[in-house]
């Protein structure tokens, strides 16, 4: 990656979204900010597009930023952001949830399909890329076969399923930040035979 590198992560705006499924990828940009003594905010040039913070996460400089769109514009906010700082696709790291992954799990990886999520279907659109370095959140529970995908993204975890998206939101910031700081091989050796709801390898959904 380069010198600075961006970590987005995808969600929908608002107090009715807050608790969603879709917004596990903000909740980790939250985290994160806590994490480094941040803030992410609505600033500068940016303001319509992304609230963000810039910090130093191991020896480089991160971008930290949040879409102010909703998910299925996302890609306003990306291209924006790498307009601002000089960035490519290959310099993104996106957050973000994942029906098809087992609630619990986590994956760590350059590039791929969208698998109907249309955030990073917004992404690849206006970046004209899908070389950018995604860590997914699993939140395919025992609800998610016969509901429709958009149906089931945008509802709240179960009471039941509570804890495993707290788990979520901290292994997925410690991801990023193994990514910032050992690198793609290493960080993806680490996490992506993890299961924080489970504490095992359950069979696989991707």
């Amino acid at each position: 990656m380069n010198a600075l590198t961006i970590v987005l992560g995808l969600g929908n705006p608002g107090e009715t979204y807050r608790a969603t499924r879709h917004n596990l990828g903000f909740r980790t940009l939250d985290r994160l900010a806590s994490r480094t003594g941040t803030r992410l905010e609505a600033q500068g040039e940016l303001r319509p597009d992304a609230w963000w913070a810039q910090t130093r996460i191991g020896e480089g400089a991160v971008v930290l930023a949040k879409p102010r769109t909703y998910m299925n514009r996302s890609g306003r906010a990306a291209a924006a952001l790498c307009r601002t700082f000089f960035a490519t696709p290959a310099d993104l790291v996106v957050v973000h949830d994942d029906a098809d992954l087992a609630l619990g799990r986590v994956r760590v990886r350059r590039g791929g399909a969208t698998g109907g999520h249309n955030g990073l279907r917004s992404l690849i659109d206006v970046l004209g890329s899908a070389e950018f370095v995604r860590v997914r959140l699993g939140v395919r529970g025992a609800e998610r076969d016969g509901v429709d995908l958009a149906q089931y993204v945008l509802e709240p975890f179960d009471p039941e399923e509570t804890a495993a998206a707290h788990a979520l939101v901290e292994v997925g910031a410690e991801a990023v930040e193994s990514l910032l700081v050992v690198g793609l091989d290493a960080t993806m050796n680490r996490f992506n035979g993890r299961n924080v709801a489970a504490g095992t390898d359950p069979e696989r959904h991707d």
